[in-house]
């Protein structure tokens, strides 16, 4: 079976769904994560806040960033040690031809849009004004 691995920007909390206002992009990609990981499937997502180390340890990825506009370049995803997309997260789709699992796993037609989060000003993802994110 297949491994996947998601590369991503320096985001203040571990998987970028945090703050007052949610990017439907993040929740997409958080949720279908939790449905491969669910299903068995090897995926992992690094952020570079608070796994610095991964992006060091990968070479390609280390290659990558350390390239001319390289953090611009995030996120990136990594299917069997190789990159395979970059700038953008992979479409449900694309995760699923490229991990060779049914289409029917992750469902395209789902729309999410934005969702507002009511976030205490004390600090609501760790941040001590809690707007960070």
């Amino acid at each position: 079976m297949k491994k996947m691995q998601i590369y991503e920007p320096a985001m203040c909390c571990s998987t970028g769904i945090c703050g007052v206002s949610v990017d439907p992009e993040l929740l997409r990609i958080a949720t279908a994560v939790n449905t491969l990981q669910e299903h068995g499937i090897e995926v992992e997502r690094f952020n570079l806040t608070s796994a610095p180390m991964e992006f060091i340890n990968n070479k390609e990825i280390n290659e990558l960033i350390n390239s001319e506009n390289g953090v611009e370049k995030l996120p990136a995803t990594v299917v069997d040690d190789k990159i395979v997309f970059t700038g953008r997260y992979p479409t449900n789709d694309e995760i699923t031809s490229t991990l060779h699992i049914p289409a029917e796993l992750l469902p395209t037609n789902k729309k999410v849009r934005s969702v507002r989060v009511n976030v205490q000003r004390s600090g609501g993802c760790g941040c001590s004004d809690g707007s960070c994110c």
